[in-house]
């Protein structure tokens, strides 16, 4: 546990810009690298979708119940938010190259308000790390590609 906690440690203290999640400006302009659904690609998911293949904090409020197959990141972002839209292309480049080892979801904290408040977002990008078994682990932040990789190799894959 204490493992667990001192690694998130050090990727928070890499992490060094987010969004408030006050901030909103009209500059709705969507990350180009964007994937869409499929194989190797980034998922972005709504509310109803994530209480399907994520986790069903409404059937299950006080225990976390990962209902996924593969270890996951969900990327809690906004389309206006400048740190959001670094991070976009490394979690495409990452779902190509953990293809079938892990599963990447996106979440736009500015359509699922609900789902993005019923976990706490404050600030964006905001990361949920899921291993198979344990429990989630959240970063906030944008981080570099190297340290996503150290936490899919270590947290979510135990390699």
């Amino acid at each position: 546990m204490n493992k667990t906690i001192l690694f998130f440690l050090s990727i928070a203290l890499a992490t060094t810009t987010a969004c408030g999640r006050g901030n909103n400006n009209s500059n709705n302009v969507k990350p180009e690298t964007m994937a869409t659904e499929g194989n190797g690609k980034v998922i972005h998911l709504t509310k109803a979708e994530f209480l399907e293949k994520v986790y069903n904090f409404e059937k299950n409020p006080n225990e976390w119940k990962y209902e996924g197959d593969k270890p996951a990141i969900v990327d809690f972002y906004a389309d206006w938010c400048g740190p959001c839209k670094m991070v976009a292309p490394i979690l495409d480049e990452l779902a190509k190259e953990y293809d079938g080892q892990i599963v990447i979801y996106k979440i736009d904290t500015e359509k699922e308000q609900e789902l993005a408040g019923a976990f706490g977002i404050r600030s964006i990008p905001s990361i949920l790390f899921i291993p198979m078994k344990g429990e989630p682990q959240m970063a906030q932040g944008a981080m570099p590609k190297a340290s996503f990789k150290k936490a899919v190799d270590e947290f979510l894959l135990k390699k």
